[in-house]
């Protein structure tokens, strides 16, 4: 029996969405039980033998500071949630709400693991494959150092080896060229590190890729920093509104047009499917002593029950003790780059 912690309350849409997720995702996993976690009169209507309540007085909007989610708000549903997992009562916590509070809050309650210093958040993108390409980090870190994007990598390495039961997933490294010389000196040095670890077996580096390789399919994984992560997600999120609005306002321009709708629809459907960003929800915090994961803010009854999925799968394969063996695996590499970075103290007068 998996046990997940699900702060109700969090999103745009609170309880309204998340219960009903719940509810659908108790009656198609049978070996799983919830958490619900939030304020008891919001969610006194549901009622499943698998399901209680964990009361919680207060809620992280999505508009408040990470400093008042952190030190002012000590018994929010997202707070409590988290508490739940580092108690052991859930195997992970799940939310909808503020990005930067719930990040803040796992990293204050669960602390990062030994060779870590940044979480990270990994998603999944669609690719021309057929499957999806996990992408990390995805925000929680704007500005990153080389090191930061070894370690990123070395957890993603992590997470697909849990999605896609391969022990070497390929890890590209997001840059404006796939030559070795573009790129700023922070990409240039991971590269380095990145190369390294890949001579020493603890990574399958492909090399540098760019944007378009993420919908390529042509690695796993694509490293990157949280500032170019979240750009590509958001726009990527758009992109596909954008095709299948456009799809659908050309299709009823004219009764010839509508005819060639219907004869198209099989089709049409099936890419609408395949680039609904909902079917993909659930990001990962990765470098955490628990699992934590977050859904879209804006997410409806498909999309938290699709992160509820990937939190389950997640606990269900012990995704959180891979992804420590892997760290442990790659420790001498971690600390030979934190050494690198670290700068030389200047030599006694003599």
């Amino acid at each position: 029996m998996i046990t997940l912690a699900v702060d109700c309350m969090g999103g745009d849409h609170g309880p309204r969405v998340t219960l009903a997720a719940c509810r659908q995702f108790l009656e198609s996993h049978p070996q799983a039980r919830l958490l619900l976690v939030g304020q008891p009169d919001s969610l006194a209507a549901f009622n499943h033998p698998r399901a209680s309540v964990v009361p919680a007085s207060e809620v992280v909007a999505m508009d408040d500071p990470v400093e008042i989610a952190l030190r002012k708000k000590k018994d929010s549903s997202m707070r409590v949630a988290i508490q739940q997992v580092k108690d052991g009562a859930a195997e992970a916590a799940l939310s909808a709400g503020n990005t930067g509070a719930l990040m803040a809050i796992a990293r204050y309650l669960l602390k990062t693991v030994d060779g870590i210093d940044r979480p990270a958040i990994a998603t999944q993108m669609p690719n021309a494959q057929g499957g999806a390409t996990t992408v990390l980090d995805l925000g929680a870190n704007v500005d990153c150092t080389a090191e930061h994007l070894l370690q990123f990598a070395v957890m993603g390495s992590a997470l697909v080896s849990v999605l896609k039961n391969d022990d070497e997933p390929s890890v590209g490294l997001l840059n404006i060229g796939e030559e070795v010389i573009k790129g700023s000196e922070v990409i240039k040095k991971a590269s380095e590190l990145l190369r390294s670890a890949a001579n020493s077996g603890d990574l399958n580096f492909f090399g540098n890729v760019e944007g378009n390789d993420i919908y390529k399919g042509t690695t796993d994984i694509v490293v990157c920093d949280g500032f170019v992560g979240n750009v590509a997600l958001k726009a990527s999120e758009g992109l596909a509104s954008m095709i299948v609005g456009f799809i659908k306002a050309e299709f009823s321009r004219n009764i010839f047009t509508k005819i060639a709708a219907i004869v198209a629809y099989p089709v049409l459907s099936a890419f609408k499917n395949r680039v609904d960003h909902r079917r993909y929800n659930g990001a990962a915090l990765l470098g955490l002593r628990g699992l934590v994961f977050k859904s879209h803010g804006s997410a409806d009854e498909m999309a938290f029950e699709q992160a509820l999925n990937r939190a389950y799968d997640a606990a269900r394969y012990k995704l959180l003790d891979r992804v420590q063996a892997r760290i442990a695996h790659a420790a001498p590499l971690l600390k030979g780059a934190e050494a690198l970075a670290q700068p030389l103290e200047p030599a006694p007068l003599t």
